[in-house]
């Protein structure tokens, strides 16, 4: 949604609009009628079976708490078409939530073009949130170790971690047969998303292929999964646990460039 639209719609009782960066970011300018949910607070790096109930769980208590019903429309922003906003939206459509949103550009974008800002905290409205799952955009550690080489694999890291000279777990490198695409690729010099014909350079698979993005929480991952949705590629899930339980998993297989 491109904040042209959003300024439009900003007095629709139906609307809710997520500011997820964090409370000091909030508190010092925002869109009028956000409320503040910073969504990196919740990592979340056991993908075992049991380990993903308990991500739904708290998810559900989470945008219950927020005020998320299905007739709702909801749209994160971020300072830009950033990381917590897309996980915002993955999470919705996750939960096949059918109105969910990023601003395209973010709060940055907003800035720009003059639009009115606040400095108030507005409070949630809690409701009971109910959705159904949608496994389909989702995979967990064991899902990828037996489709390695059945599947596309794109890390959304930077070339560092990627190749192992930064290194954020117990080990350095990356899972076997991804390839290397940073997060960041995916965004304009505004802050707002890349163009399709842009996108599509970046991302050169076949439209029948499964594709899996990660990162090292399952942020940088959904603004991939994001950008790849907007390309129509169908077959397209986030490693929600991502390389924060990889690297830390002995067991598994890990390349070094």
């Amino acid at each position: 949604m491109t904040p042209t639209e959003l300024m439009e719609n900003l007095e629709e009782p139906n609307l809710i609009v997520i500011d997820s960066r964090s409370y000091k970011e909030y508190s010092e300018g925002h869109i009028p009628r956000a409320v503040n949910l910073d969504l990196f607070y919740y990592h979340w790096s056991d993908t075992s079976k049991e380990g993903i109930k308990a991500f739904e769980n708290q998810m559900k208590n989470l945008l219950s708490f927020v005020g998320v019903r299905k007739d709702k429309t909801i749209v994160f922003y971020d300072e830009v078409s950033g990381t917590s906003a897309a996980r915002g939206v993955w999470l919705l459509m996750y939960f096949s939530h059918p109105h969910a949103f990023m601003l395209d550009g973010g709060f940055k974008k907003w800035k720009s073009l003059g639009l009115p800002t606040e400095t108030k905290t507005n409070g949630f409205k809690p409701v009971r949130f109910t959705g159904k799952i949608n496994k389909e955009i989702i995979v967990g550690y064991e899902y990828i170790k037996k489709k390695i080489g059945k599947i596309k694999l794109v890390d959304a890291r930077t070339q560092d971690e990627y190749e192992g000279t930064i290194i954020r777990a117990a080990r350095r490198g990356h899972i076997p047969t991804a390839v290397s695409i940073d997060w960041n690729l995916n965004i304009n010099d505004n802050g707002t998303m890349k163009s399709k014909e842009d996108l599509s350079k970046l991302y050169k698979f076949s439209k029948n292929d499964e594709i899996v993005t990660y990162c090292q929480g399952g942020y940088r991952a959904a603004n991939s999964f994001l950008a790849l949705k907007r390309l129509g590629f169908k077959d397209v899930k986030v490693y929600l646990g991502s390389w924060g339980e990889w690297g830390n998993k002995l067991e598994l297989p890990v390349e070094k460039t």
